[in-house]
């Protein structure tokens, strides 16, 4: 097979959770132009809507569902979305996140760290079992989960969202291992800084920025195209003898 061809997602159907904006809405275009149908995902419904709006303008498949990543019942009528759009799950892209918190651990209440813990670990932990039958029933599937380098080295007032997304990374390759035997691949992408709404309070900080220039081999904040292009290849048979694996894209900042 051609290796242009491998990228190919014609007739695969993904969710993509905290697809409203930054790194979820471009590895779901990425995914669109590949040839698959996206069901992007976000809490709010307009917000949705502009991105499957924006996907159908370009004549991909798109369908906006607005649930709470952090909700099993919402995940579960996602879930059914897709299958009823769509014929069924082959992808699973868990980007939604949430960090209420920026500060010292000590700072962090038991009400902040459940919702971190709801939304970046509880909740890829359930849409991946919902999505699991499908996977079954159509011969695979891959799970990419969104992690961050915060989870491998926990980042500066960023404690219990460097837990999570480290917990992220220790599911994602649980499930590796325990789905590999049905076709199923989970990877997770542990980017560095870039530049999106979600990051804006470090990178829009100039005193940040200079001292993470100053760490990095590639001296400059990525893009969530660079984020989307690794999402394809993980979605796609491209990469289809990864499992298991943590990705970095963060300019070498982890090196």
């Amino acid at each position: 097979m051609p290796i242009f061809d491998r990228f190919q997602l014609e007739g695969k159907v993904a969710i993509i959770t905290g697809a409203s904006k930054g790194i979820g809405e471009g590895i779901a275009h990425a995914l669109a132009e590949a040839g698959a149908s996206v069901v992007v995902s976000s809490r709010k419904q307009e917000a949705v809507d502009e991105v499957a709006h924006s996907l159908a303008e370009k004549g991909y498949n798109a369908l906006a569902v607005a649930a709470n990543a952090g909700t099993p019942e919402d995940l579960q009528r996602l879930a059914e979305a897709a299958r009823k759009a769509f014929g069924g799950i082959d992808i699973v892209v868990n980007n939604a996140a949430t960090n209420p918190v920026f500060g010292p651990v000590e700072n962090t209440d038991s009400r902040a760290f459940d919702k971190i813990m709801e939304v970046n670990v509880k909740g890829p932990f359930e849409l991946c079992k919902l999505a699991l039958p499908d996977m079954q029933k159509r011969g695979g599937g891959s799970v990419i989960n969104i992690s961050s380098i915060g989870g491998l080295t926990p980042e500066h007032q960023l404690g219990i969202y460097s837990v999570s997304k480290a917990a992220l990374i220790s599911l994602t390759k649980v499930l590796a291992k325990e789905w590999g035997r049905y076709g199923v691949r989970a990877n997770a992408i542990c980017p560095g800084l870039i530049k999106t709404k979600f990051s804006e309070a470090l990178w829009s900080n100039e005193k940040v920025m200079k001292y993470m220039i100053s760490q990095l081999p590639i001296p400059r904040v990525g893009t969530v195209e660079e984020i989307a292009g690794l999402a394809l290849l993980l979605a796609s048979d491209a990469g289809s003898y990864c499992t298991g694996a943590v990705f970095t894209a963060d300019g070498g900042y982890t090196v």
